[in-house]
């Protein structure tokens, strides 16, 4: 990375760490404390989602085809549509069907999330989210690879069903020298750096947002 993408990043970082505060509903299921109808209701608001997220990504690649861009999102778009049936074995080990998934009533605050996201892949620069993706990267995936140890080792779940945490607790290296050629790419090309750490902080407060709410907050 040129050091332009690396003052980008760290400005995105130090940002986002300085938001950054206990993650509430990982506390409770590391102590086992979250009950069976709590983990039913992550697998209803994880279903619309990453959904969502699929679609925007799909957006996003349509808006910006050319490589190293439509690459990166048609990456993205194709990990959520394996990680929505790696979903649905984590909701059939709660004994949820789709249908019933598809029926779940979300809440607005853990929606407001990937809202965020649809927001950006339509009026944001292929910037935005390339660099929400860096920043977030260690953070986001360290907290799904602590649920995914958390449902094994103390709510008794198997690997089938905890799969979908797993696919996001490791981010391949190629998608995020994609992301950070994207990131070079749409700098180059005259995106806003303050608009895009912007977005990479308010990801992550939306984030945030998502597992508060699933805590009770």
């Amino acid at each position: 990375m040129n050091a332009e993408i690396t003052r980008v990043i760290r400005s995105a970082q130090q940002q986002i760490a300085a938001q950054a505060a206990d993650n509430r509903f990982l506390e409770l299921l590391e102590a086992g404390i979250v009950s069976r109808e709590r983990l039913r209701r992550l697998a209803g608001e994880l279903y619309p989602l990453v959904l969502s997220d699929r679609r925007s990504f799909a957006l996003l690649a349509s808006r910006f085809p050319t490589a190293p861009a439509g690459d990166l999102w048609l990456a993205m778009a194709d990990g959520e549509g394996q990680a929505l049936t790696l979903l649905l074995d984590f909701a059939a080990a709660l004994n949820l069907t789709e249908r019933q998934l598809r029926r779940y009533e979300p809440t607005p605050a853990a929606q407001a999330y990937p809202a965020y996201l649809a927001q950006v892949s339509l009026y944001g620069t292929r910037s935005d989210v390339a660099l929400a993706l860096l920043a977030n990267v260690t953070e986001s995936g360290g907290c799904s690879a602590r649920v995914a140890d958390a449902l094994q080792s103390t709510y008794g779940f198997d690997d089938k069903a905890v799969g979908h945490f797993r696919f996001f607790a490791d981010t391949p290296p190629s998608l995020v020298d994609q992301a950070a050629a994207t990131l070079a790419t749409g700098l180059s090309d005259g995106d806003d750096p303050v608009a895009a750490v912007r977005t990479a902080r308010m990801v992550h407060a939306y984030e945030s947002m998502f597992w508060n709410t699933l805590a009770g907050r």
